[in-house]
């Protein structure tokens, strides 16, 4: 851990550099609900639809659920969220003339 992590209680950033380690953090609770079976299947859409010389739709789907799973790790996701939704909120209510 560095020092930066400890100083600041943010936890470090999970190892995401295979699909083990990305199973493993699904697996452990990280990511949004549903990503566990939702990586598994798309992953297996994208080996089905890839050719041996062509992997860009597997790489994409790592990287899409590697995002996923350090977003869920941020600390400031829930505030940026709320803050979305609030937003959103307050807009619907002004259009309404509330």
């Amino acid at each position: 851990m560095s020092a930066q992590h400890a100083e600041t209680g943010i936890p470090a950033p999970l190892p995401l550099k295979t699909i083990g380690d990305i199973r493993a953090a699904l697996r452990s609770g990280h990511g949004f609900p549903g990503d566990r079976e939702a990586f598994e299947a798309d992953l297996q859409r994208a080996l089905e639809t890839s050719t041996e010389t062509d992997l860009k739709a597997v790489a994409a789907v790592i990287v899409d659920y590697r995002g996923r799973i350090r977003l869920y790790q941020d600390p400031d996701f829930d505030i940026a969220l709320q803050e979305g939704i609030d937003l959103a909120t307050r807009l619907k209510r002004e259009a309404r003339g509330e």
